[in-house]
């Protein structure tokens, strides 16, 4: 496995680099005897702040094999980026010392104990004999495997042996974590410990991290910004805050008497439709629009004299945005303090979080994967999808 840890004389991080990572154009492409040429990153370009940054995407859409490439463990095809201010083609050495990495597979020699494993991997990021033991010590205590630490690592469990892959991530001290699927393999209780975990040390070591992930939910629940890729392309770059903005979609709920209100606000020329209890009307798209909404539906419930329960307007969720074409522009009219909002009952606002510039390209396209036949057996001769083909290749050349 590789890690990155670093040595108490690393040099110093360029100054005029703002952004822990960025690429442009950044792509990758496998050359397989089998499968054929295929596509990992395709003029991926995105400029990445600093503080806990999800990068999320489906299984094959290109999340690991940018994660070696920003290591230095696999070349571009074309393209730059670099990490920290470092170019990732010509100083990947000096990347990894300012780096610690947590690969996605279980890489972990099983006859060796953690303070071992963990002091070892000090010692080969440049520490002295002295500091690695001591930094692996309290590694190992940070993510809560210190009464542990002397046993075998093959005798853990699958969250210990998590742990112990962010330890050895920790143990250089480094400025940036690059944790792929972090919670892969590990139960619900397992998986909030270790968002718990790597959410701590965002907050209280002040350290960049960037958490790839395929499961959205995790991402949303920790992270400040978000940046999301499809079949090797960039999908969106943006704060969190931006992606569950409040949309231009009223949420109208009310104890009873739901269909009453849906018809009477089809009479005064809405559309409205229904989401669980509540039912969706969109504003319009002016001021005074939207205002004519608001009155129509006060009109509606106050004429049958139904009970409100609750009146706001919508927010986005993760979720919809590899779902929905029709998720609004993050940049667009609904971010923010809006002349129009005049909810009953208004959605408690996220709690600022650093922005994370949008990319120079955002490229999007629709998924070519088909979930009706994914659940279908394929033919041997079947092609491969896109996103399969990525996957595989990835897999083929993963040197953890």
């Amino acid at each position: 496995m590789t890690t990155a840890t670093t040595s108490t004389d690393r040099p110093a991080v360029p100054a005029a680099s703002a952004a822990v990572i960025e690429a442009s154009g950044l792509t990758k492409r496998y050359n397989g005897a089998a499968r054929g040429a295929v596509t990992a990153l395709d003029g991926l370009t995105l400029s990445v702040p600093a503080g806990v940054i999800g990068l999320v995407g489906a299984n094959g859409a290109g999340k690991s094999t940018l994660i070696k490439i920003l290591l230095g463990l696999l070349a571009p095809s074309s393209g730059s980026a670099a990490v920290l201010g470092y170019d990732v083609t010509d100083q990947a050495e000096r990347i990894r010392t300012l780096v610690g990495y947590m690969p996605e597979h279980d890489c972990l020699p099983p006859d060796v104990t953690a303070t071992e494993f963990v002091t070892h991997m000090g010692r080969m990021g440049g520490l002295p004999p002295t500091a690695a033991k001591e930094r692996a010590a309290e590694s190992l205590r940070h993510v809560g495997l210190h009464e542990e630490r002397y046993r075998l690592i093959g005798t853990y469990s699958t969250g210990m042996k998590q742990r112990v892959k962010l330890a050895q991530a920790l143990v250089g001290d480094p400025r940036l974590l690059l944790l792929d699927e972090p919670t892969n393999g590990l139960d619900p209780a397992g998986r909030e410990a270790m968002l718990d975990l790597v959410e701590r040390i965002g907050a209280e070591f002040g350290i960049s991290i960037l958490v790839a992930s395929h499961l959205l939910g995790e991402i949303e629940q920790i992270c400040d910004s978000l940046v999301a890729i499809e079949s090797g392309k960039l999908l969106r770059a943006a704060s969190m805050s931006a992606f569950t903005k409040a949309s231009a979609v009223l949420a109208v709920e009310v104890d009873e008497g739901a269909a009453e209100l849906a018809a009477a606000l089809r009479g005064a020329g809405l559309a409205p439709r229904r989401d669980g209890r509540a039912l969706l009307v969109r504003l319009g798209g002016t001021e005074e629009e939207s205002d004519q909404v608001y009155d129509a539906i006060r009109d509606a419930v106050a004429d049958l004299g139904l009970p409100l329960n609750r009146l706001e307007r919508r927010r986005h969720r993760v979720e919809e945005l590899f779902a929905d074409e029709d998720f609004d522009e993050l940049d667009g009219p609904g971010d923010g303090a809006d002349p129009a909002d005049r909810s009953a009952e208004p959605a408690a606002k996220p709690a600022a979080k650093p922005a994370i510039p949008a990319a120079a390209a955002a490229i999007s396209g629709p998924s070519t994967a088909d979930p009706a036949a994914a659940r279908e057996p394929a033919a041997a001769a079947e092609p491969a999808t896109p996103a399969e083909a990525a996957e595989a290749a990835e897999s083929e050349t993963d040197h953890e």
